[in-house]
């Protein structure tokens, strides 16, 4: 399933789908803070991505520091993963799946990578 993983408040999320919506991409959008994705579901898209899940964290958030946490923490996979479930707003945005492939949506253009 083609999926962008979504925050409207986000003007890069709405940059993203604006580009994927130019090309009539049909594409599920997926509000993942209304909708928390789940442990599983996270573990897919770090494992698209090709990335840890500690490397989709935003660490600017200020949910991050209020949280005490670091990117050294000595947490294992699941930890990250679940604490990610638990916390969506962590979440790096947008995240868009095609297929079997995946991107961070930062800057807007990298979608195109997934057309390549």
């Amino acid at each position: 399933m083609n999926t962008i993983y979504y925050n409207p408040k986000c003007s890069t999320c709405q940059k993203t789908l604006a580009l994927l919506e130019a090309r009539d991409f049909e594409i599920s959008i997926h509000e993942y803070l209304e909708d928390p994705l789940t442990v599983e579901d996270l573990d897919h898209v770090c494992d698209t991505l090709g990335f840890e899940p500690q490397q989709i964290v935003r660490t600017k958030e200020p949910l991050f520091a209020e949280l005490g946490l670091s990117l050294e923490d000595n947490r294992t996979r699941d930890e990250w993963l679940t604490l990610l479930s638990e916390n969506p707003i962590l979440i790096e945005r947008p995240i868009v799946v095609i297929g079997d492939r995946a991107v961070i949506g930062r800057p807007p253009e990298n979608v195109f990578d997934l057309f390549d």
